[in-house]
């Protein structure tokens, strides 16, 4: 199993209910930075999870990059200029490289 699926593994193992009202406080405050490009992924995985007919394991894979980018604690710290949200923008891309075709519907 690659690095990658690893970590995809261990988003789906560890998601819940509790993650998504965590996303819902949190989101809006981070369209600044890198973040600000690919905000539309961004949503992309919020609209997937919020919908009921979504397979969990795919939810569970975008709840995880969406927790890692609310979240004040990763790989490089948010509150480092430049560099801070780096490590934020490639996990969610990672996530929306492996849900790719599961999110099309989402796009804006």
């Amino acid at each position: 199993m690659s690095k990658q699926d690893e970590m995809f593994q261990k988003m789906q193992d560890n998601a819940s209910e509790a993650d998504v009202d965590k996303i819902r406080r949190n989101l809006s405050g981070m369209n600044r930075g890198k973040i600000t490009d690919i905000w539309d992924k961004v949503m992309s995985l919020w609209k997937f999870i919020q919908d009921p007919e979504a397979p969990w394991a795919g939810k569970a894979i975008a709840i995880g990059a969406l927790i890692y980018l609310v979240s004040p604690i990763d790989a490089i710290p948010d509150f480092i200029p430049v560099a801070g949200l780096t490590d934020d923008v490639g996990i969610i891309l990672a996530a929306i490289a492996k849900l790719a075709s599961d999110l099309k519907k989402y796009e804006s």
